[in-house]
């Protein structure tokens, strides 16, 4: 997918979190979004993913062919600590639910493998999970989407050291032919990004 921001901006009541934000992604460019806890990082995935308005500016989006507002969501999977899971399911029924939206690159199976829960796990409901497998499970579920626009916001949040090994193994396995933005303040996390921006620049 291909990207132009031109002069982004986002302001709550009179406070702005970023103002004349610019930049391009072409088709397999992968950006990193770095600042401090609070800056805004989370906020502009929020603009770009069309779930929080803009203030000022405007977002283009394309493919083979230009990308509605409207539609982008179909083009795009996206992980974050605050998106929920739907507690109530099991693992394969949030699964299934999941691919009613978004088909995945995979077989249900092959994901299920992939995550490495214990085999009780795809019974249980998800409310019974802890943080960290929620989070993995949010993880592949929008890496094994079948998107061109990949939003990944601190994605190694409530992961232990093994399941951090896990994300930038996954990732870099999936990367190739999609644009992905990374929004974090830790480097491993977006090492494999060409471009980066701090949101600070940007007040």
């Amino acid at each position: 997918m291909n990207i132009l921001v031109e002069n982004l901006g986002k302001k709550f009541t009179n406070e702005w979190i970023f103002r004349n934000l610019s930049f391009s992604l072409t088709s397999g460019e992968n950006l990193a979004v770095i600042g401090q806890n609070g800056s805004g990082k989370s906020t502009l995935l929020k603009v770009l993913a069309g779930f929080t308005p803009l203030t000022q500016g405007k977002m283009q989006f394309s493919g083979q062919k230009s990308i509605t507002s409207d539609s982008l969501f179909k083009h795009l999977s996206w992980a974050a600590p605050y998106l929920q899971l739907i507690e109530e399911l099991t693992l394969e029924e949030q699964i299934d639910f999941h691919e009613k939206f978004k088909k995945l690159s995979i077989s249900k199976q092959q994901l299920i493998d992939c995550l490495d829960f214990s085999k009780s796990s795809t019974r249980k409901m998800i409310k019974f999970f802890s943080s960290g497998m929620k989070q993995k499970l949010k993880l592949a579920l929008a890496i094994y989407s079948q998107t061109s626009l990949l939003l990944l916001d601190e994605p190694t949040s409530n992961l232990d050291s093994k399941n951090i090994a896990w994300y930038l193994e996954t990732i870099e396995k999936n990367k190739e032919k999609r644009t992905i933005i990374v929004a974090s303040n830790q480097t491993y996390e977006y090492d494999f990004c060409q471009k980066q921006i701090n949101i600070h620049d940007w007040k």
